[in-house]
């Protein structure tokens, strides 16, 4: 088995492990085996939300992955994620006491008695933000949550918390690979102490959502040079997703692959048998386009 034990700092007593199994898109027919297989693999962080409609039966994949390996709850790193409402959708941002109940209902869909990370899911909740935010710090007091914080938050919206003197994120997830290096927001967040968790970091592949119903946002130009990382994966003797995986770990963020395939999910977490190199690495600072294409947080100001 693979050497999976590198973690990164959330809190004084919380750690995450650098590579976790992503639970995005996976239907509750494939979420059960998928999860057991990924625990089998070797992986000891499962990424999952509310908002992905399948915690039932990534919890059904928890008990029997723990259960055929042997494992206990605490050998297992689990985040869930409130759905913080999304009034553009016509869905009214959830009040503090509505964050408390759907931590619940997402601790009883997945089986267990807390989760090693809640996550605010996106920043929609406009002037209920710092009232989740408290409600998470609640969630994180009583047990139910070992560490707090949010995904797809820019520097704005971290600035509201730290402006209402409330302690901030242990952790932002956000859109991360070569082609969206957020510079500024990772300093913003590096002089905050929240830690960075990668999410879509296999965007610049030419695979990347391409099945139907997985709508890629990716341009043209994007499309065109989707081969990009394959000379360099091949001077490694490595899949292009592990080159990928491995430029967020060594830039020092927990990334969060995906696949149903046994032997994909094997090679994925295979991470730690290769270092790229001072010269490669500066090559792929150099590829940065922007903000990204998985997510788009929308206006601030909301």
């Amino acid at each position: 088995m693979p050497e999976t034990s590198k973690t990164f700092a959330l809190n004084t007593d919380t750690t995450i492990p650098a590579v976790g199994f992503g639970t995005y898109l996976i239907s509750n027919e494939d979420a059960e085996t998928a999860i057991s297989s990924a625990i089998a693999a070797g992986y000891r962080h499962i990424d999952t939300a509310s908002g992905y409609r399948n915690e039932e039966t990534v919890g059904a994949g928890i008990r029997t992955g723990l259960q055929a390996e042997g494992l206990f709850r605490a050998d297992l790193f689990v985040t869930a994620k409130l759905w913080p409402g999304n009034p553009a959708w016509g869905d009214a941002p959830k009040t503090g006491a509505q964050t408390i109940a759907e931590c619940d209902a997402s601790l009883a869909r997945l089986g267990l008695e807390y989760v090693d990370l809640y996550l605010i899911h996106a920043p929609y909740g406009g002037d209920m933000r710092l009232e989740q935010w408290r409600a998470l710090l609640e969630l994180q007091a009583s047990g139910k949550a070992r560490a707090v914080g949010v995904s797809n938050f820019n520097q704005t919206h971290l600035g509201e918390i730290a402006a209402a003197g409330l302690p901030m994120p242990d952790a932002n997830q956000i859109e991360l690979h070569p082609w969206s290096q957020k510079p500024d927001l990772l300093a913003h967040m590096v002089s905050h102490g929240i830690a960075p968790i990668a999410y879509s970091s296999l965007v610049p592949l030419s695979t990347w959502r391409t099945e139907p119903g997985q709508d890629s946002a990716k341009t043209d130009e994007m499309k065109a040079d989707g081969e990009a990382f394959k000379a360099m994966a091949a001077k490694y003797g490595v899949s292009e997703a592990q080159l990928l995986l491995r430029w967020g770990v060594q830039n020092g963020y927990a990334v969060l692959p995906k696949s149903l395939n046994p032997d994909r999910m094997r090679q994925n977490i295979d991470l730690f048998s290769f270092v790229i190199d001072d010269a490669d690495m500066a090559k792929m600072a150099t590829m940065d386009r922007g903000d990204g294409v998985a997510w788009a947080s929308g206006d601030p100001s909301k």
